[in-house]
């Protein structure tokens, strides 16, 4: 079996097994630049991805964290650290932030990030900036606004993971 169908396969069993439902992915796998300085950071970025699914947040952020260190540039690497760091606690807010805020620095149509970045902002009880990410996210796209939404008015959970940015293949 390839690499690609074989790590799709493990991601499919991910979200169906841990909980009954489709709860994961917002898009679908990104291509991997095969034979470029940034293939090492991706099969670590999709290694992460693979932790951050079955929630060890902690193995997640230090794959992202050596993702990076590869290539400083993988916008959806500091969306999902930022996600990884925020579920492990108050803390790691202002960590989480900074990588949210690159994320969105290196790609600014990201609406992942505004999502989870809305989120935290709501966790850190600052609502106005959580209500700026949503209007953003308002253009970007309407179902992960419609989640923020949720969030912001307190009925959505700040666990939700639909918003975690997809593989590379």
């Amino acid at each position: 079996m390839a690499e690609s169908a074989r790590r799709r396969l493990v991601i499919g069993m991910l979200l169906l097994g841990a909980g009954g439902g489709a709860r994961g992915v917002e898009s679908d796998p990104l291509p991997v630049p095969v034979g470029t300085p940034r293939e090492g950071a991706v099969r670590m970025y999709n290694d992460g991805v693979v932790r951050l699914l079955a929630c060890d947040f902690a193995a997640a952020q230090a794959l992202f964290e050596q993702a990076l260190a590869l290539d400083d540039r993988l916008a959806e690497a500091h969306n999902n650290l930022a996600f990884s760091l925020r579920m492990q606690g108050a803390h790691n807010f202002e960590r989480s932030l900074r990588h949210y805020n690159r994320a969105i620095e290196l790609k600014p149509a990201l609406a992942q990030a505004y999502m989870y970045r809305g989120v935290l902002f709501t966790q850190m009880g600052d609502a106005a900036r959580a209500r700026a990410d949503l209007a953003t996210l308002k253009r970007l796209d309407r179902a992960l606004a419609d989640k923020l939404e949720q969030i912001i008015a307190g009925a959505g959970s700040t666990a939700d993971r639909a918003a975690i940015s997809a593989q590379y293949e």
